[in-house]
């Protein structure tokens, strides 16, 4: 009422006229012609009024309100509004409509809200915000860290302590994890779903470097596995603004309740492994989330259970594995690098970028989001991963021969034949040398007759040629068709003989 008695006094004793009465107090004309209008009615006039208080004035001017100010009305449980308000779907006109169902005599839809407006401004700025039921779900790490002694060693190392908190019934989930890295990050936000067993549809990360690669106010770009994550429990990710703490309000004052609750209560404790931590942490969180609030008759829990419980989304079936994500550029031959082993990916993808997803176990190289190949991870460094698949065709074919399948294919060809693939696997020093003297001799076969390929293969071991140049040569000189010069017998393998070998015929 300070501008009420303010305007009375500008215009009666300054005697300005309405609109600069009005600009000077920041109101409308129309207004300070009602107050005015109702003073004139309550005969009032400058004198009476500046010995009367705020109160007295609005009794004089608002006379019906006061009647009703002191009629036996049913007032609202506010309490009860501002929990059912947290309900998706519910507004403060469907529950005044109940009211007054229950109530035809009470209030009408503008003093009902204003009467609930009025009693949420005793509250905290926190409980003043309006949070959905299931809709978000804040995190943060504590500044406040606690010591864990090695007992071996007797080294200090500091856990952090991660939260999660619900917007609507400040429900909150505390860890200790050994550092913020992002597999403990990870970590953490799937121990977290499992103890509210369900997942609300926002998360609201401050910018961690875990969780947002890159903060911007608009599109922030997030960390792949995070995401990831987000898109296996079917939420979404919206980091809060930089150096805004008021978009997590709700962590915010968690982390300070619960250093002084949990944190703080530990103080005197000494722990010795990170189990046993976090075991000491779950009994004060439970002790936490079950003490009755300040200004509200009920506890996390119980808001918990009625408000944001019935609005989470289900937990998936399968737990979230943990993967890491990594931009590889394909070699020349057609594999990738990760962790020093080499995975074949399709030929076509040759000196492409790709998108790496590793996990303990397998490894997934997409190309524009679409999966182009998947290998069993493995640990053996400098080793490569090869599917045929990826292979061109000429490779494929050239890999389809082995010792044994050419050696398979000369003996049909023919007795010289294979003895002379043999002589030049045993020869070459490389075993790829080989295959290529041998697969060059196999396709003279195209040219020629089976039977001059064979007889050009034995004059080339007579000659002690081994070579798929000599054999082409005999073919192209036509020498396979001539007369051996030192005949027939010399070819033909003779029995060693020696004083120490006695024979066959010494046994008859």
């Amino acid at each position: 009422m300070r501008k009420t008695k303010e305007i009375l006094r500008l215009k009666f004793d300054q005697q300005m006229s309405n609109r600069k009465i009005a600009k000077s107090c920041g109101t409308s004309h129309s207004v300070v012609a009602d107050y005015l209008c109702r003073a004139k009615k309550a005969g009032l006039d400058w004198l009476h009024i500046a010995k009367m208080n705020d109160a007295e004035i609005e009794t004089k001017l608002f006379p019906n309100k006061a009647k009703k100010t002191k009629s036996g009305r049913r007032m609202p449980v506010m309490e009860k509004i501002h929990v059912e308000l947290k309900k998706k779907g519910v507004t403060l006109q469907l529950l005044w409509h109940e009211y007054k169902y229950d109530n035809p005599e009470g209030y009408q839809y503008s003093q009902y809200c204003e009467l609930y407006r009025r009693w949420g401004r005793k509250l905290d700025v926190s409980l003043r915000q309006q949070h959905r039921a299931g809709e978000k779900l804040f995190i943060d790490y504590a500044g406040q860290t606690i010591s864990i002694i090695n007992p071996t060693t007797g080294k200090s190392t500091e856990a952090q302590i991660f939260l999660a908190t619900f917007g609507a019934s400040c429900y909150t989930y505390v860890e200790a994890s050994p550092s913020q890295a992002l597999p403990f990050w990870i970590k953490s936000h799937i121990h977290a779903f499992e103890y509210f067993q369900g997942v609300s549809a926002l998360l609201i990360p401050d910018n961690l470097k875990s969780g947002v690669n890159k903060a911007c106010r608009y599109e922030p770009d997030l960390n792949p596995t995070y995401h990831e994550l987000a898109k296996h429990y079917g939420t979404t990710v919206i980091p809060a603004r930089v150096r805004k703490p008021k978009d997590k309000a709700k962590v915010e004052n968690a982390v300070k309740i619960a250093e002084n609750w949990i944190l703080a209560a530990l103080r005197n404790h000494t722990f010795f492994s990170l189990g046993e931590l976090n075991q000491a942490i779950s009994q004060k969180l439970e002790d936490f989330n079950n003490r009755k609030f300040q200004k509200l008759d009920t506890t996390r829990r119980e808001l918990f259970l009625t408000v944001d419980k019935p609005a989470l989304k289900p937990l998936p079936t399968n737990r979230y594995e943990y993967a890491d994500w990594a931009k590889v550029r394909v070699n020349m031959d057609y594999h990738i690098e990760v962790d020093r082993h080499h995975y074949s990916v399709p030929y076509p993808l040759v000196r492409e970028l790709l998108d790496v997803r590793i996990t303990d176990t397998i490894v997934e190289v997409l190309h524009k989001n679409q999966r182009v190949a998947s290998h069993v991870r493995s640990y053996e460094q400098g080793e490569q991963t090869t599917l045929i698949a990826h292979m061109p065709k000429s490779h494929q074919k050239y890999l389809e021969w082995t010792p044994s399948r050419l050696l398979s294919w000369a003996e049909k060809n023919g007795t010289n034949t294979n003895r002379l693939f043999k002589k030049i696997m045993n020869k070459k020093t490389h075993t790829e040398q080989a295959f290529r003297s041998c697969l060059g001799i196999m396709r003279l076969e195209k040219g020629y007759t089976a039977e001059r390929l064979e007889a050009a293969c034995t004059r080339a071991f007579f000659i002690q040629s081994f070579s798929y140049k000599s054999v082409e040569s005999i073919l192209k000189n036509g020498l396979d068709q001539q007369p051996h010069p030192f005949g027939e017998d010399r070819i033909k393998v003779s029995p060693v003989k020696h004083p120490n070998i006695r024979g066959n015929q010494y046994y008859k």
